[in-house]
């Protein structure tokens, strides 16, 4: 099991960029996929992106060329790169971390895409 943390959620006008970060309570190292998933008000949690253990990534089409998931093992850290952000990305963003069949999520972080 993994506690994880979300930050760096925030009010951005659409187009701007927004950088979350995921911090891990132990190694990251062995998990064997970690993601970033988001629930808008009234619809259902959906996948953002992933990334593996061994680096390969994989993108809703919604986001696929605006927003780059990374990770760093020695930081035990996760990002989000969110770029050229729309309306349509307000949403609570959350971490998770799949390790073999245990799924853990962190509590969420607020972000809002608005003028």
């Amino acid at each position: 099991q993994v506690q994880l943390v979300e930050s760096g959620g925030g009010l951005v006008q659409p187009g701007g960029s927004l950088r979350l970060s995921c911090a891990a309570s132990r190694s990251i190292f062995s998990i064997y996929a970690m993601g970033w998933y988001r629930q808008a008000p009234g619809k259902e949690r959906e996948l953002v992106a992933t990334i593996t253990r061994s680096g390969n990534t994989n993108y809703a089409d919604s986001v696929k060329g605006r927003f780059t998931i990374s990770k760093d093992n020695a930081k035990n850290t996760l990002w989000l790169q969110m770029n050229s952000l729309k309306p349509e990305d307000t949403a609570v963003y959350y971490c998770n971390a799949d390790s073999y069949g245990i799924s853990d999520w962190g509590q969420g972080t607020q972000v809002t895409v608005s003028s």
